[in-house]
């Protein structure tokens, strides 16, 4: 596309606008009063025809990316999130515009406001911009008072961890151990499962420091993959130590 502006994109997306499957995508992303995306709007347009529309839409500028991410409609956001991964993604992306879309992200992570928003891009813009580099970043994030950036902040140890690089992934595991959240609970199980799945010795070292304390969803999603009779002896473990 010669001019991807992010007017041309939400202008194909109200094309392509369907009012019932707002309304579904307004129930399953809990957009009600006190829920997590409480307030956020859609125009009724599914991901797929996000992603597909995305393709086109990469190199789009920075200013117009930051403008789709301050719309108010939800599929907008995910659409530059998601020109952003796809970019991120490709190894022949210059070093220049890899970092502008890691600060972008960063500092606009305001506009990050729900899971699949976070899921969509942090893996690509965040972690392999990390992968060489300090990530400090990533441990003041999983510190943040906000849910999507200690979201962020563990599902972003993916890309490490698919590189054999778990140490990071551990370590903010046990940051959010405790956390209060039900979508921190599944995703730092899913980064555990992730472990497993490159280093069964190392998830199984931390469920055996860890297993009996944890929320019973995180070891629900760590202990996934492995065998049954191996499932059944971690829950009851945590079970027994709770009685």
């Amino acid at each position: 596309m010669t001019d991807p502006t992010a007017a041309a994109f939400e202008a194909e997306l109200r094309g392509r606008s369907d009012p019932d499957d707002a309304a579904q995508l307004q129930r399953y992303f809990k957009t009600g009063p006190g829920e997590y995306g409480e307030g956020d709007r859609f125009l009724g347009v599914r991901m797929s025809a996000v992603s597909a529309m995305a393709k086109r839409y990469r190199g789009m500028p920075l200013g117009e990316l930051e403008t789709l991410l301050d719309s108010g409609w939800h599929e907008c956001r995910a659409g530059a999130l998601t020109i952003m991964d796809a970019e991120a993604r490709s190894k022949r992306l210059e070093p220049q515009r890899r970092t502008a879309l890691f600060d972008l992200y960063l500092r606009r992570h305001d506009r990050i406001n729900n899971w699949d928003l976070v899921d969509c891009a942090c893996r690509s813009v965040l972690g392999i911009e990390l992968l060489d580099k300090p990530r400090d970043v990533l441990y003041r994030l999983a510190a943040s008072t906000n849910l999507w950036e200690r979201r962020t902040a563990i599902v972003t140890c993916w890309t490490f961890i698919r590189a054999g690089q778990t140490d990071d992934a551990i370590a903010i595991s046990e940051l959010l151990l405790q956390d209060a959240e039900d979508l921190i609970h599944k995703a730092t199980g899913w980064m555990l499962r992730t472990i497993g799945d490159v280093d069964r010795p190392v998830l199984l070292a931390f469920l055996e420091q860890h297993a009996a304390t944890m929320p019973r969803t995180t070891l629900r999603y760590a202990i996934e993959k492995l065998p049954p009779d191996e499932r059944k002896d971690w829950l009851g473990r945590r079970a027994l130590a709770r009685e």
